[in-house]
């Protein structure tokens, strides 16, 4: 990881430019296998492109692929619903 990255990422990697997403969390805190509902439901919701390849370099797909598949239903918006899933193959 790059200083960059490093000071551009909490202790535990997530990107701080995801902070708006999270403003009744306190980023610093949540840890990726702990919290990683919350951070799946954010970040396709919200994230931008590099966000997105942090998530996806992060969480296996199959990981995020069985997320969408029980929670994307009822935790996204119809129109990210329906590009994951096509973006997924589900």
């Amino acid at each position: 990881m790059s200083e960059q990255e490093r000071l551009s990422s909490t202790r535990y990697g997530i990107p701080r430019s995801l902070t708006p997403f999270f403003q009744e969390y306190d980023l610093e805190r949540l840890r990726p296998e702990e919290d990683a509902f919350t951070i799946i439901e954010r970040t396709l919701r919200y994230g931008n492109r590099a966000e997105l390849r942090w998530l996806f370099s992060r969480y296996p797909r199959t990981v995020i692929a069985d997320w969408v598949r029980r929670w994307g239903e009822s935790a996204l918006p119809s129109s990210h619903l329906a590009f994951w899933k096509l973006l997924l193959g589900i």
